[in-house]
């Protein structure tokens, strides 16, 4: 037995010694000058993109992924890992802004900016793009398999309210999107900070809980490729990677209102290697690898000079580079204050407590 024991000690001793090995050599990465530590969303890069950085310019990159805004806030807030390079929502800007989390942006040192689509710079949360880049856009709408429904059927965020949709809709599990949507189809703005238009989208959102199947995120592109739900809101993104794999899903952007979002480049106010972040910047927004980049990811690149690389079936396609007329009619996701952010979480909340 004593043997055992002085076994299992060593064991034990040999692990804690590995551990302490690897963050020590974590630790020591991270302080090399030469490194780049990026946080971003999952799968939200050309893996071999980052390949080529570090062989064109010799530093070295670690690569760390977050699932929400609220996560990479809270990394950025503790401190303990100096992240040089984020990728803030749009609607996430104001709040970080305002916590100092974000540091200001040199243009100077910024090539390519002039590259960038002028409806998507300049947003009401960063005017002047003070502090951010905008990485990715699209937009907010529904995903149809056209085997089930007829698209034609759906053209709009109130058609979901059809008696002939009961239990197929998939909702996305974020009270932004899904009271946007209800005070989208009630004429009102997205943004609202009416009480009573509020309220009025609280009721209509409960109204449409005989149609919903689930409240969902990244399980509802899962469903709607295998079929499990015919009707599910998502992000053009989203539905493009959906419709890839099954060509019956169509997306469809509701002629009563939508939203315009960005997924943005920001330097963060932990930032050791300052010099290195702008090289990775200028070096994503060069159009070849702005390109690559939006092939690989199937989101909507800002980047006008990357579109003209681009297969021009998929930059012709209006659902996910609208026409400018569209575009006009879309809304920004706008930082509503921690009062009305609770409102809206109260609001949410409430509805899915019903279902």
């Amino acid at each position: 037995m004593k043997r055992l024991m002085m076994f299992v000690s060593a064991i034990l001793v040999a692990s804690l010694g590995l551990l302490l090995f690897r963050k020590n050599f974590e630790t020591a990465i991270a302080g090399n000058p030469d490194t780049i530590i990026v946080y971003n969303w999952g799968d939200y890069i050309d893996p071999n993109l980052i390949t080529q950085f570090e062989e064109e310019t010799g530093y070295k990159v670690i690569y760390e992924t977050f699932d929400s805004n609220d996560a990479m806030e809270a990394k950025l807030k503790q401190g303990g890992t100096r992240y040089d390079i984020v990728f803030p929502s749009e609607s996430s800007i104001t709040k970080l802004v305002n916590q100092n989390l974000l540091q200001k942006l040199d243009h100077s040192k910024i090539k390519g900016l002039e590259n960038i689509s002028p409806f998507l710079l300049n947003s009401p949360v960063d005017n002047g793009n003070q502090y951010t880049i905008p990485y990715f856009w699209g937009t907010v709408g529904i995903m149809v398999n056209t085997k089930y429904i007829d698209p034609e059927s759906i053209q709009t965020w109130s058609d979901l309210w059809k008696e002939d949709f009961k239990n197929k809709v998939l909702i996305l599990d974020g009270n932004r999107e899904a009271l946007g949507m209800a005070l989208q189809s009630l004429g009102y703005s997205l943004n609202s900070k009416n009480e009573n238009e509020l309220h009025a989208a609280e009721v209509k959102l409960k109204e449409l809980k005989p149609n919903v199947r689930a409240v969902l995120n990244e399980e509802i592109k899962t469903m709607m490729k295998l079929e499990e739900a015919p009707i599910g809101m998502g992000y053009s993104g989203d539905a493009a990677a959906v419709a890839e794999e099954n060509p019956n899903v169509q997306y469809i952007l509701p002629k009563d209102g939508s939203a315009v979002w960005t997924d943005n480049f920001a330097i963060a106010h932990t930032a050791v290697n300052v010099e290195g972040a702008y090289a990775f910047i200028n070096f994503m927004l060069r159009p070849e690898n702005a390109a690559r980049n939006a092939a690989f990811v199937g989101y909507s690149t800002p980047n006008e000079k990357a579109k003209e690389l681009m297969d021009p079936e998929v930059t012709s396609d209006e659902t996910f580079y609208p026409s400018e007329e569209i575009i006009n009619s879309l809304e920004h996701y706008e930082y509503l204050g921690n009062d009305w952010i609770q409102k809206y979480n109260e609001a949410f909340l409430d509805f899915k407590m019903e279902l």
